[in-house]
């Protein structure tokens, strides 16, 4: 009897193992459609139009923001590739962002975290796919669709406010115009600035045409603010010198004399048009207002006690004084928030470098390259290696065998694991360069900044070397990274050559 049962439990550990052993790689992850600043539809293609006429005749449109489950088709013993090797990957959507609900920032949620967590031996589609799209279109993003919470009696917010242009612009958000803005995730960047101007024609006779038009323009500033700087920081005396910095860099772009149409300026005080510009203030993308808060109806009253929201509200009284004193103030308010820089400088800055959030790069780990869309082979296994990084290693019969090379941005460095997921594969020696990482500055910052061991390394865009670097000084109220903190009043210094976080620059055109 004993006998019997240890072989039943040797063929049952057996069926065990062999599965373990099969179910060797990660599988695909959620991915969402993303092309920055791109047209909202991304095309699809029916698998056997594919095959035979290519990338030709869409079957139809996804919208930007659509999450899916991509898997490789295989067709004659291979995967659907273009002739220079990208994949066109069936998919499976987990939310369609032209039809979402505040019920599908759960259902993305509960999908990416299942898909993290499984393992499978190959990445092939089942028989059912019928469609393929772009693997370059797609990238993994653990940002689930963003939606306010349903309204519970709001008030009008008309009788909170420091300044006539605070309590119009909090009345704005306590309005059905606000709220009407959020109810869809696609369009939301058009349909906050339709918001306002039903607003303003909702409001005729109760404000001055000018006062309420220069409350837009102080929403919009103050939304690009908070969102464009780091939400981490708070309401940290930094944080809120970097949206002070934010704002001018707004108002400079906007005033007469630089008022530019290729960055948003529409007229002399266009604060809206300029802060809201995708190409300057890439937060205004589609898919990234999808995501955030950007244009929610934050200063709601009703949403007071919500952590979250309770945040973001602090941060914004934090700094609306100051930002209204520096779109619509006078010399002396400039020189007064910014401290020691000469006038000229503070009307000459009107870019910055924010260097953790710009291109990465690994000098220190040889034979690392990105992988936008690519496809690994294990005898007749295929597994799709997209938008992820990777370490090359030797080259064998059907490519590069490869570890994924993972990174975590930490406050002070990248945290780097290199992990052997797919083991026997080879990647498609077609999407590997050797090439190298090239244009790498410790922390995107000169040559000359004593940082000791860096700790990432950046590349830097041209403009930043036509420019004169400026420390912007600001005397704040530090209320620490949670905004709960009482507020002692501190000098702080945004900028400068050596600044690892932001780096104001003057004088560039």
């Amino acid at each position: 009897m004993k006998q019997r049962f240890s072989q039943f439990f040797l063929f049952i550990a057996g069926i065990c193992c062999a599965g373990l052993s099969m179910a060797a790689i990660p599988a695909t992850p959620v991915m969402t459609l993303y092309k920055f600043n791109g047209k909202l539809d991304v095309p699809y293609y029916g698998i056997e139009s594919f095959l035979k006429r290519g990338a030709s005749s869409p079957a139809g449109t996804l919208a930007q923001g659509t999450s899916v489950i991509p898997c490789l088709v295989i067709r004659n013993g291979r995967p659907l590739t273009d002739s220079k090797g990208t994949p066109y990957v069936g998919f499976e959507i987990v939310v369609d962002s032209r039809k979402a609900t505040p019920a599908s920032t759960d259902k993305f949620k509960r999908a990416f975290a299942k898909r993290k967590s499984m393992r499978v031996p190959n990445h092939h589609c089942d028989s059912g796919v019928r469609y393929v799209i772009k693997v370059r279109e797609m990238y993994a993003l653990n940002k689930a669709p963003f939606f306010d919470p349903p309204g519970r009696g709001r008030s009008s917010g008309a009788t909170e406010g420091r300044s006539e242009l605070d309590r119009i612009v909090r009345a704005f958000h306590n309005s059905s115009r606000c709220a009407g803005a959020n109810r869809k995730l696609i369009g939301r960047r058009g349909a906050l600035s339709s918001a306002w101007d039903r607003f303003i024609a909702d409001s005729r006779g109760k404000w001055p045409k000018e006062t309420i038009a220069r409350a837009k323009h102080l929403d919009y500033s103050m939304r690009t603010a908070l969102y464009e700087g780091h939400l981490d920081r708070g309401c940290n005396a930094y944080g809120a010198c970097e949206r002070n910095v934010i704002a001018l860099s707004i108002r400079n772009r906007g005033r007469s004399g630089s008022c530019s149409s290729g960055q948003g300026c529409r007229f002399p005080g266009d604060y809206q048009g300029v802060s809201s510009k995708v190409s300057q203030y890439n937060i205004w993308d589609e898919y990234l207002t999808q995501i955030s808060g950007l244009t929610s109806c934050f200063l709601r009253s009703d949403l007071s006690d919500h952590d979250y929201y309770k945040k973001i509200r602090t941060m914004y009284e934090q700094n609306v004084g100051d930002v209204e004193r520096i779109l619509f103030g006078t010399d002396r308010d400039l020189t007064d928030i910014f401290g020691k820089a000469s006038l000229n400088d503070i009307k000459g800055l009107r870019h910055y470098y924010h260097a953790p959030a710009m291109g990465k790069c690994f000098p220190k780990h040889p034979r690392v390259e990105y992988m936008s869309g690519a496809v690994a082979k294990k005898g007749d296994d295929f597994a799709l290696i997209a938008n992820t990084r990777i370490q090359v290693g030797k080259k064998g019969a059907n490519g590069y065998r490869f570890r994924e090379f993972l990174f975590e941005e930490a406050p002070e460095r990248d945290l780097v694991e290199i992990l052997d997921n797919y083991p026997g594969f080879e990647v498609d020696a077609r999407k590997v360069s050797l090439k190298g990482s090239r244009g790498c500055a410790p922390y995107g910052i000169p040559p000359g900044c004593s940082r000791g061991s860096a700790g990432r390394y950046r590349r830097t865009p041209s403009w930043l070397r036509s420019g004169k670097p400026l420390g912007l000084q600001c005397r704040i109220r530090d209320r620490g990274a949670d905004c709960r903190g009482g507020g002692s009043l501190k000098s702080v210094t945004v900028g400068g050559a050596c600044d690892t976080q932001m780096r104001p620059v003057a004088g560039v055109r």
